[in-house]
């Protein structure tokens, strides 16, 4: 056996098989190894089949009998049933949805099951037990009557761990646990990429020890040790990518932007408003950065309302007023990608404003139009042109600055002197992508890439390891901190009032719900809250009527969303009942006011995201903060909405109490279960990354490490493609 072999080499797989192991992205020997258990169950005291009681977690030894299949006379689910005997007794066996388990066992096969006595005296059963074959069984004993007799005998009865793995329909635990022993007993000698002396400098286990303790440990110190090797492992793999990222781009070329420092001096003075320390000293930094003539990537994080887009604009201007290298004419030129239509639109009409005392060409390419500014007729306007116009200039080098969506990186956009590439909320924006904006130079252009989301320190680290980060830690002079609420459910007609009084004076309110529809009354499990759908109807009849009320969700068509935002921008719309679909870039200044319900079912991030949308003018802004669920634990997560300082401090927090799967989402980054655990380890993550820098720096294409070079392709084709 090789890890590279598919599983369907050395497992018969039925159909329903096949399609939970792809759903679950296990398709080779090596995914099955990687398919870590999620957590592990101990075995419950060994007992004999007369001794059971209902509710009881116990451990039974002995032989199988009449297994079979069958439907469950109501559901219709696929049952296997059987009995289990040891020398007291017998007890019945139900698995259920999982009709394979019958074929699994022999009549007579001695095996230890674990699981919770179910039913009711008289006509008990063992639920979904797991079963573990042990030929040894036998002669230790232990199968005369069960543990009493076994201890009594002088024999220590043994608890076992049973690891209890993510499954889909068609797949259990137990399949998994079957199957993994089974390649453990025929595996070949397991090559180790992980170099001999960081694990012994760290004190890991081999990959070959830590497999087998992270699936069959014999005390949960073995699965801690070996989960802290796959973290280490794949937070080390992830910074070695970016390491050689790092170091390719710095053996290339690119621009190397200078404006006159009096030019960049009059450029910030004229803002409508003095520029903050952090504001000055990310521009330094930025500007430095663009002078070297190697590619800059830099992450500019900073809280809503910081002042972002006038740091980028400030890069956009040096940029524009560089000359091509060897050319006394001609300017280089920006690109400024935005996540959504009205984001790049906003941010258009925000440059126009930013370049209203230095006039130049500015153009916004979406999918719905193309504008540039000034117009021909009125030079405080901009016009509408074609499409085949637009490119034209831009290829032409007469339009410095444009401003999209993904529009932008089309094949048919094409730029004369790219420099500067700055993305907005869009953090992943790798090389070749780079590359694609800039096809007629041999020269990457500088990357500025901006985030409002709070990142804790140990994300930034693993996941933009290629990118400086700059931090805005400072609010402009003015801008008033929101007044936040916790509200309670009973309560919320007090917040109501505080908000009737805001829009009475010409202000308006966002009203956040968990849902988009009501939820099925017969599903049991439906997730019950507020849907956005009933909340506007009740909220028109029964609260705001006299106001405007619209709705929007992700389920919405792009034009439907994009109609309604711009609507609710120009006043058409006072309260704007939505999902947290709003959390990201939306800029309406006249929005005061933000109503969160449900606010349980949202992390702390993306808390302080909702309530950023408010902070975005000097009029004072509220959150009111209404969870359903008032819990201790519920109440002390939100309580720290109110108390921290910043964004940041809540990111970490928010790491901490729900985790970087919740914070983030594992999708998004391509990290797995494991690593995202890891970022909540910063010397872990800090020790990875100052490793793989040095070995970049020694072995810059890994060619004394082999091993080590072909798992990072691997683990290229899973991160961040």
């Amino acid at each position: 056996m090789r890890l590279s072999e598919p599983l369907s080499e050395h497992f018969r797989l039925v159909e329903s098989q096949k399609s939970a192991l792809q759903k679950l992205g296990v398709h080779t020997l090596r995914d099955l190894l990687y398919h870590l258990p999620a957590r592990y169950e101990q075995a419950g005291d060994e007992a004999s089949v007369s001794g059971l009681v209902a509710g009881q977690e116990a451990t039974v030894i002995g032989t199988l009998e009449k297994l079979e299949t069958k439907k469950s006379w109501k559901r219709k689910i696929p049952i296997s049933e059987g009995y289990i005997r040891d020398n007291s007794g017998r007890i019945k066996c139900m698995w259920f949805n999982q009709p394979y388990i019958a074929k699994m066992y022999a009549e007579g096969t001695l095996v230890k099951a674990t699981g919770k006595v179910s039913g009711s005296n008289g006509k008990l059963y063992l639920a979904n037990p797991s079963l573990q074959k042990n030929p040894e069984l036998q002669s230790s004993g232990l199968l005369s009557s069960g543990a009493s007799e076994a201890t009594s005998a002088g024999q220590t009865a043994i608890l076992d761990f049973f690891s209890v793995y993510p499954e889909s329909r068609g797949v259990s635990s137990l399949w998994f646990r079957s199957a993994i022993k089974k390649v453990f007993d025929q595996l070949e000698e397991v090559q180790d990429p992980l170099p001999a002396e960081l694990l012994k400098k760290y004190n890991l286990p081999t990959l070959k020890t830590a497999l087998i303790w992270v699936h069959t440990p014999k005390e949960l110190k073995q699965a801690d040790a070996a989960r802290k090797r796959f973290a280490f492992e794949e937070v080390f793999m992830i910074q070695l990518e970016r390491g050689q990222e790092r170091m390719l781009q710095s053996h290339q070329k690119s621009f190397a932007v200078d404006a006159p420092e009096k030019e960049m001096n009059d450029f910030i003075k004229s803002f409508p408003f003095d520029a903050t320390a952090a504001q000055k000293n990310a521009i330094e930094i930025i500007l430095k950065d663009m002078r070297s003539g190697h590619p800059m990537s830099r992450l500019l994080e900073g809280d809503v309302g910081s002042g972002k887009t006038a740091v980028a604009a400030t890069a956009a201007y040096a940029a524009v007023r560089t000359r091509p290298e060897n050319q006394t004419f001609g300017t280089l030129q920006v690109a400024y990608m935005a996540p959504t239509e009205i984001l790049a639109k906003q941010h258009f009409e925000s440059f126009i404003k930013f370049f209203d005392y230095f006039p130049i060409n500015i153009g916004l390419i979406t999918g719905s139009g193309c504008y540039k500014f000034p117009s021909k007729i009125n030079r405080d306007k901009f016009t509408s042109i074609s499409r085949t116009q637009l490119l034209k200039w831009v290829a032409q080098g007469e339009i410095p600055i444009l401003i999209g969506t993904h529009a932008l990186i089309e094949k048919a956009v094409q730029f004369k002197h790219l420099a500067l590439v700055v993305i907005d909320e869009q953090h992943r924006f790798g090389t070749n992508q780079r590359r694609k904006l800039a096809r007629k130079e041999m020269r990457l252009p500088h990357l500025l890439s901006m985030t409002a989301t709070p990142i804790p320190r140990t994300l930034a680290l693993t996941v933009y390891g290629d990118l400086d980060l700059t931090l805005l830690d400072e609010m402009p002079a003015g801008r008033k901190r929101v007044i936040t609420e916790l509200v309670k459910p009973e309560s919320r007609n007090k917040a109501y009032l505080h908000m009737h009084k805001e829009l009475e004076a010409g202000r308006q309110a966002y009203v956040i719900c968990p849902r988009i529809d009501e939820p099925d009354p017969e599903k049991a499990f439906a997730l019950q809250a507020k849907s956005v759908k009933e909340e506007a109807k009740r909220l028109k009849k029964e609260v705001f009527p006299h106001y405007n009320i619209d709705i929007l969700h992700s389920k919405m068509k792009p034009k439907e969303k994009d109609d309604v935002m711009q609507r609710f921008l120009s006043h058409e719309i006072d309260v704007l009942v939505a999902t947290s679909v709003v959390e990201v870039g939306v800029n309406v200044p006249n929005a005061t006011m933000i109503f969160i319900e449900g606010a349980e079912r949202f992390g702390l991030s993306q808390l302080h995201q909702l309530r950023g949308r408010v902070v975005r003018s000097n009029h004072q802004a509220y959150c009111f903060v209404c969870p359903e669920s008032r819990g201790e634990q519920t109440m002390a997560r939100l309580k720290a909405l109110i108390t921290a300082k910043n964004g940041f401090e809540l990111a970490e927090q928010d790491l901490l109490q729900r985790g970087p799967g919740e914070l983030s989402g594992r999708k998004q980054w391509g990290i797995s279960d494991i690593g995202m655990e890891a970022l909540k380890n910063l010397k872990l993550v800090e020790a990875a990354r100052t490793e793989a820098v040095e070995l970049i720096k020694k072995d810059e294409t890994l060619i004394k490490h082999p091993l080590l070079a072909t798992a990072l392709t691997r683990s290229a084709q899973i991160h961040f493609e």
